[in-house]
């Protein structure tokens, strides 16, 4: 469920109307609902407790805005981030260092430094010489790294294959073939405190089964690492869960979830860690646009919108589908290709959709922008970098500034020597 809703035929955020915000603020604009951010971490949060002691890190990529942030630090979020700004969000927006995970294929030796100096609470290791150049980095500053071995399990997540994380052919973990030996060779380093393993296999699952296949195979796993003398204290199960962007989307819930974690897990002894991002914050956002005007097409009209590909960018990396809605329906349809205003083809929002009659200067929304939206915002074309809104009931604030595309003039020079 979420708060974006028609009251008095016109849909509002909460209790706030998106017209209201649009005309204050412009368009484009991401709009964010605090209750359905606190309802969705609520939810999953309840649904995982079914298998015992878990810890729930919020996938700071996924939507990393400090006001975001804040609200689900306060739900008692910890944080899963992949770079040294993450962190520096998550410790800015409240959250306890304790209560940091520091994932990704590529920490840098600078990160690893700032990682250590902040006292998070976990590395997540994603090769032997990355938990190597750690020890040493620990060792040399008297400290040791709390961390975790990311295992690949060789499962296909049977998602889109720039999200899918947990096959042999990516590039994220150790094989689960080579794990024994790698987690005895990095556990006798002494800049490192083992304490188990983690895994992630991939985004927007719309099924259990692949997640129900890789935890089986790190159950195996972490009976061989006891059985070999190992210490497993914690295992990082990822995140994953899929959302609903459009009508035959069948996601599963946090509920059924937590109950096949809850069965395949029960006897593991283990502290769980969970790291959801999207089905957290996809469907508590909107963008909302205004139409610049409706241009008549060889089979369908093209409804140009001022929101585009750099505000935007999912459907033209993953072909993604995003609901578009008037925000205030006639009720009446149409069937048109939405586009935005950028100059490339791959500016396409939807092609011959089922939509809401829409006219020049009409608002409408992009549903389910939550996760994955603002965060890939860039200034392509040099477009201004769109703005983010918080509401919370009646009230509603801006929580991120557009910021003109002036600004990277701004940052920009002409050197001397081109003036010759």
């Amino acid at each position: 469920m979420d708060h974006f809703n028609l009251i008095d035929g016109e849909l509002h955020c909460e209790n706030v109307s998106l017209r209201t915000i649009a005309d204050a603020v412009g368009t484009p604009v991401y709009v964010y609902s605090r209750a359905t951010l606190e309802r969705h971490a609520d939810a999953f949060k309840a649904g995982v407790a079914q298998a015992g002691d878990v810890h729930v890190a919020f996938a700071i990529k996924a939507n990393p805005n400090l006001a975001v942030l804040n609200v689900l630090a306060k739900r008692g979020l910890g944080a899963d981030v992949v770079s040294e700004g993450e962190m520096v969000r998550a410790l800015a927006a409240g959250v306890p260092p304790e209560e940091i995970v520091f994932s990704g294929v590529g920490k840098s030796k600078r990160e690893m430094v700032a990682a250590l100096d902040a006292g998070i609470g976990q590395f997540n290791i994603e090769s032997e010489i990355e938990g190597a150049e750690l020890s040493a980095i620990a060792v040399a500053r008297g400290q040791k790294a709390v961390c975790t071995l990311r295992i690949n399990p060789d499962v296909d997540a049977r998602t889109h294959a720039k999200i899918s994380t947990g096959k042999s052919e990516n590039k994220f973990g150790v094989p689960i073939s080579d794990a024994l030996a790698i987690y005895g060779r990095l556990a006798a380093l002494p800049g490192l405190k083992l304490r188990g393993v983690a895994l992630h296999i991939g985004s927007q699952l719309l099924t259990l089964d692949p997640l129900e296949a890789a935890f089986d195979k790190v159950g195996v796993l972490v009976q061989e690492l006891r059985a070999a003398g190992h210490e497993v204290t914690h295992v990082d199960l990822g995140g994953g869960l899929g959302v609903k962007y459009k009508a035959a989307d069948d996601p599963r819930m946090p509920e059924e979830y937590g109950a096949m974690v809850a069965r395949i897990t029960g006897n593991w002894g283990v502290t769980l860690m969970f790291e959801p991002g999207r089905v957290i914050a996809a469907n508590a956002g909107v963008l909302v646009t205004e139409v610049i005007r409706v241009k008549p097409g060889v089979e369908n009209p093209f409804v140009i919108v001022d929101a585009a590909m750099n505000d935007l960018a999912r459907p033209a990396l993953y072909d993604a589908w995003h609901d578009f809605e008037a925000v205030q329906p006639s009720g009446e349809r149409m069937v048109a290709n939405v586009v935005g205003p950028v100059c490339e083809t791959g500016d396409t929002f939807a092609m011959a959709r089922d939509i809401d009659v829409v006219a020049a200067g009409d608002l409408a929304i992009f549903r389910s922008a939550g996760a994955y939206g603002a965060t890939m915002a860039s200034f392509y074309n040099s477009r201004a970098m769109v703005p983010e809104v918080m509401v919370d009931g009646d009230q509603w604030a801006i929580v991120a500034d557009r910021i003109p595309a002036a600004a990277t003039v701004a940052a920009e020079r002409v050197p001397d020597f081109l003036n010759d």
